[in-house]
């Protein structure tokens, strides 16, 4: 299922070298080009034709409205270049930004480590065609290190939480509901691995009865794996095979974990497994980041140090085998309350991007309102956010410790998110009303600047998800005109 959005762009050098003749071209004092239009000279990385020996021709450009794409290129080169730009950066000369210019699917994609002042770029995808977007931000917080702020590695109150977690884990059986009152302000690292398993339904609250479940649904995913991963080479499960191959090298393209060949072979068994026993909507591209989150906190179980580094061929194979088995279930178990968003037609999220327009017009009409005035709907960038659940637009540790909240709230990655989507978007609201063109708007909402967030800024943006879904959820007259 093929669906498109205006998000996955890059510059092309061709951008660069006109830059000089349009300057002089200014969009502000045109009418703002409709969405169809931006359209036609973009297309997302989910959309390239999947030949990946085909390389980029200069001809492959000349199909693009030269107009629309060099006027547009020469704004914001200028605009977000100079007005985006962390202080530091400020004194870059124009040279050095377009030497180091570099698309990103989102903020979160930007986890990027310079090495003596060199950025290290990811290569560009093939066959795609895009405007430009402002210069990449260099990676400054690790997945691990989920305090962004400097905060101690723990307080004596992080301690006296750690134990109060350890206590309810030990218990012959764990109150589950005490348990997702203490995870909603983030579940400690070191407990996260057993809580996510007993959050999400995978594991039983009986701890006697853990190790036994454990043992008998690891055997039930690798007996799926000896069933059915040899048809992944017939004919009516190529095509799916080959969309999952062809996604897993895009998931978390700037993380060294997840360029591994063993971890994406991982994923990749996770995946086809996945649709081919959910028939009903099968393989969509987005599925695939859905795994991460999982994958990297089950990972921890069995790795100290960083795991953005870390060799998983260092792992024993049965240490490899719970990390995959219990990826894919968890994984399952978080789909199972969404599955409409990945059904034909993707219903679910066609319906929750309709209610966050509704419950941003009610919340903050003067943002809803200049959406309105520059032609740009909901769906061209809330769409990524409910397929992907926030997380192209967030760093993976902060997609960890919003999970730890789903994981807590009654339908938290259904009807908590829509919430946290409002909460989102209204925190960029200064932002957004500084933009006053369609190009520029949707430019600063594919790729807002979250690379530097950690807990204190999504404890802030769940604390305000919160007041809103007690306004709202409970007051369907305050949610509707």
């Amino acid at each position: 299922m093929e669906c498109w959005q205006a998000s996955d762009l890059f510059v092309s050098s061709s951008f660069i070298k006109e830059r000089s003749k349009v300057n002089a071209v200014s969009l502000k004092n045109k009418k703002a080009s409709s969405f169809h239009e931006f359209a036609r000279n973009t297309s997302d990385a989910w959309d390239i034709g999947d030949d990946e020996d085909e390389d980029f021709s200069t001809s492959s450009f000349q199909t693009l409205n030269s107009k629309v794409a060099l006027a547009t290129a020469a704004q914001v080169l200028e605009n977000h270049s100079k007005l985006r730009m962390k202080p530091e950066r400020s004194q870059s000369t124009a040279a050095d930004i377009t030497a180091n210019f570099k698309v990103i699917k989102s903020s979160s994609d930007a986890q990027l480590s310079r090495n003596s002042g060199d950025t290290c770029l990811r290569n560009p995808l093939h066959k795609q065609q895009s405007l430009p977007l402002r210069p990449i931000i260099p990676l400054v917080a690790r997945i691990s290190d989920q305090n962004a702020s400097g905060a101690p590695p723990m307080t004596v109150r992080e301690k006296t939480r750690l134990e109060k977690f350890r206590q309810l884990l030990s218990s012959h059986n764990t109150d589950l509901d005490e348990l997702r009152k203490c995870s909603w302000p983030g579940v400690p690292r070191e407990v996260r691995p057993v809580t996510w398993r007993l959050l999400s339904g995978y594991l039983p609250a009986n701890t006697e009865r853990r190790k036994m479940t454990l043992q008998r649904k690891r055997e039930e995913y690798f007996g799926f794996i000896e069933q059915y991963y040899d048809s992944r080479n017939e004919e009516h499960h190529q095509d799916t095979y080959r969309q999952i191959h062809i996604d897993i090298p895009r998931t978390n393209p700037l993380i060294p974990l997840f360029q591994q060949p063993l971890v994406q072979e991982i994923f990749e068994r996770i995946l086809f497994i996945w649709a081919i026993r959910h028939p009903a909507s099968g393989y969509v591209q987005g599925i695939n980041d859905l795994v991460t989150p999982f994958f990297v906190v089950f990972l921890s179980e069995y790795v100290e140090e960083d795991v953005e580094n870390f060799d998983v061929t260092n792992l024993s194979q049965d240490m490899l085998r719970s990390i995959e088995a219990d990826s894919f279930w968890c994984m399952s178990k978080l789909l199972d309350g969404i599955q409409d968003n990945y059904t034909f037609a993707q219903p679910g999220i066609q319906k929750k991007v309709q209610a966050l327009e509704e419950l941003v017009s009610r919340i903050d009409e003067q943002v809803h309102n200049h959406f309105r005035r520059y032609e740009v709907e909901y769906l061209q960038f809330a769409f990524r956010w409910m397929n992907n659940l926030l997380m192209r637009e967030l760093p993976l540790r902060c997609t960890i410790r919003l999970w730890d909240t789903y994981q807590s709230e009654p339908e938290g990655f259904s009807h908590f998110h829509l919430y946290v989507c409002a909460a989102f978007l209204i925190k960029w609201r200064k932002e957004i009303l500084d933009e006053e063109d369609f190009q520029g708007l949707l430019m600063l909402l594919q790729n807002l600047p979250t690379i530097h967030w950690g807990n204190e800024e999504i404890g802030l943006l769940l604390a305000e998800a919160y007041r809103l879904k007690y306004m709202f959820a409970d007051a369907p007259n305050h949610y509707r005109r």
